[in-house]
């Protein structure tokens, strides 16, 4: 192999940089975060992960993105802070042969759930018993709407029939896109916080969801790069608002 040769082999120089749990070390609770991590794992590139810990953040991290909390990213020496242009530029840079595109082949899979977590920070803010219900029905309805796009076929999908109920593991099919490392890790968050803190269930009937969610907890790019549930729920103790009367 020829100098030039090993050098198109080698991997980029890559190093994430996302928010640090409780104990300063271990990974905190972003989806944004997760979200980059879980990209780069797909890619099946080689790349370094450090934890920021944002009540001691370290004078060389503080001086490589002044200002900026993590999630942030050094792409050979380049570094880069804006979520949605970084995962564009990673899928610009990884890319086939060696890294596989990750990009959702049906445009509305990029869209579905979108709403979710919206509704979800709305429900968990709350403060007024008198709200409550309204708000758990307009999470209810995003839910729903996320569960019948799970559950329809999309393009490409139960061979085109249109009138069959769709079995696929993830938004765009039986693969991870960036769809769902944007959409899982928020998913993942509403899930487990408001069952803490509302004692609230995805309804069962939402058997799409419930089976979207099984599949992500079946694989590691998942697993390996959230935070552990105590530590979401740590994250939000102080924003989930006890209700009043």
């Amino acid at each position: 192999m020829t100098d030039t040769a090993a050098e198109d082999d080698k991997d980029p120089d890559i190093e994430l940089f996302v928010k640090a749990g409780s104990d300063g070390e271990s990974i905190g609770n972003c989806p944004f975060s997760q979200r980059l991590f879980m990209i780069l794992w797909l890619k099946g590139v080689v790349f370094n992960v450090t934890t920021v810990d944002l009540k001691r953040k370290p004078p060389d991290v503080h001086n490589l993105a002044p200002g900026t909390h993590p999630p942030f990213l050094t792409f050979q020496g380049e570094v880069l802070t804006d979520v949605n242009k970084i995962e564009e530029y990673l899928e610009a840079m990884l890319t086939p042969p060696k890294y596989p595109q990750l990009a959702a082949k049906n445009r509305k899979s990029n869209t579905a759930g979108n709403d979710i977590f919206a509704k979800f920070s709305a429900y968990i803010k709350n403060t007024r018993a008198d709200k409550h219900r309204s708000l758990e029905k307009s999470l209810n309805k995003a839910l729903a709407e996320l569960d019948e796009f799970l559950t329809k076929p999309v393009e490409g999908d139960a061979a085109g029939r249109r009138d069959l109920e769709s079995d696929r593991k993830y938004l765009d099919g039986d693969e991870l896109t960036l769809a769902d490392c944007n959409l899982l890790p928020k998913l993942h968050v509403v899930k487990v916080v408001a069952k803490k803190y509302r004692n609230y269930d995805i309804p069962s009937e939402f058997r799409g969801v419930w089976r979207y969610l099984r599949n992500a907890y079946e694989r590691d790019e998942f697993l390996n790069t959230s935070a552990a549930d105590v530590e979401i729920e740590l994250a939000y103790k102080d924003v989930a608002k006890r209700l009043g009367k």
